[in-house]
């Protein structure tokens, strides 16, 4: 199988660099920013560290979407919400009716934008319990040991076919450890509800998961924030792949892990871009709205955290270089 991945960041660098070493596949990146091609191009590759040890240059094969040629097989998306729907019109080009995408970003929304571009039944969906640093334009930092990778993969549409097979035969090659759902929004919104906690929390206070899980009223607030979105996810329809008790045990086993990670929507925050907490937090207040039932702490926390993005036009700028 020969890959595309769309997005050289954190995650794509984490996914390309790990299938390319590990599973032997070929993996070429499309990029749209500018200084991290460049980055690139200049070095012979991008820099990628484990826990920041062990740096070294691995080659890759990085383009522009109007100066790319190839013809992958599957394409992997790792963007930002915001960003996606501009990012498909520029590829749209690339993109052919015997390929699939697959794509295991934060929040919701994006599986929607990719339908437009590739059949339902060539759709793979995602998530990833993995941190990652984006250090800046072509370089990497892989968080955690190896063998902590830890993926679910579902279909959007239709049954688990032979082209998902061998994509989950190459992650598993990778180490990226996916495990198989057929329940795709409650393998989805699994992830959504947990980021609703840790991503928004962390962001607020400007706080790594370590210092999060320090403070003795979380397992509270975790359990309150998760009871809603089940709540609202039940009413809806979707029978999340986990329980209450898992997501809220996951909160502090997860912070533990990564004790000096800051989540991602933090490092939006921390660059003055804007987050996607309406595409999380937001998300589970929509669902709930369309089902009768008002998410009022998830609504609560959406607008704490847009009152925080405009607060930063009167504060020095944060400094951070984590990402998820």
């Amino acid at each position: 199988m020969k890959y595309g991945m769309i997005g050289a960041g954190a995650m794509g660098y984490r996914y390309g660099v790990m299938l390319q070493e590990n599973a032997g596949v070929s993996v070429d990146f499309i990029d749209t920013w500018e200084p991290n091609v460049e980055k690139v191009r200049q070095q012979g590759g991008v820099e990628v560290a484990r826990d920041h040890a062990d740096r070294r240059i691995v080659p890759i094969n990085i383009y522009h979407p109007e100066e790319y040629q190839g013809h992958p097989d599957v394409w992997i998306i790792f963007k930002k919400q915001m960003q996606l729907a501009d990012e498909l019109k520029r590829d749209a080009p690339l993109f052919h009716d015997d390929q699939y995408a697959f794509a295991a970003m934060n929040g919701m929304g994006h599986f929607e934008k990719i339908a437009d571009y590739f059949p339902e039944d060539h759709i793979i969906g995602g998530t990833a319990m993995i941190a990652t640093v984006l250090n800046g334009p072509g370089s990497v930092d892989f968080m955690g040991p190896k063998g902590s990778e830890a993926m679910h993969m579902s279909k959007y549409a239709g049954d688990m076919d032979a082209t998902t097979k061998q994509v989950m035969a190459d992650f598993q090659a990778a180490d990226l450890n996916p495990a198989w759902s057929d329940n795709f929004m409650g393998m989805c919104m699994s992830k959504v509800v947990f980021n609703a906690v840790t991503n928004s929390l962390c962001t607020m206070f400007q706080i790594q998961m370590g210092q999060f899980i320090q403070y003795p009223g979380v397992r509270d607030m975790a359990t309150q924030m998760f009871n809603e979105a089940y709540d609202a996810c039940e009413r809806a329809g979707i029978k999340l792949i986990e329980t209450r008790q898992e997501e809220i045990d996951s909160v502090e086993t997860v912070s533990h892990a990564y004790k000096y990670h800051y989540p991602s929507m933090y490092q939006d925050f921390s660059k003055r871009r804007p987050t996607e907490v309406d595409y999380i937090n937001g998300y589970i207040a929509k669902i709930g709205r369309e089902h009768d039932y008002v998410c009022r702490v998830h609504e609560f926390v959406t607008h704490e955290v847009h009152l925080a993005e405009m607060m930063r036009q009167y504060q020095a700028q944060p400094q951070t270089v984590s990402v998820d």
